[in-house]
């Protein structure tokens, strides 16, 4: 069973349910982890305060 990147706890995933973008939680900490790959397991800590695409658009807005 895969453990949690932030507080070592380990993750409920179902190994063969779980694909690639799912969000998956920590019931111990509350982080939330993007699935970036299933084999081998890869997790990406989902940041809820940054918005790539919204960033893009502020940099793009600044270009003009």
């Amino acid at each position: 069973m895969p453990s949690c990147p932030e507080c070592e706890n380990s993750l409920d995933i179902e190994m063969d349910e779980v694909e690639e973008g799912d969000v998956v939680a920590c019931e111990e900490c509350g982080t939330e982890f993007e699935v970036v790959g299933v084999d081998p397991l890869e997790l990406s800590r989902v940041d809820e305060d940054y918005d790539e695409e919204e960033d893009e658009l502020i940099d793009e807005e600044e270009d003009e």
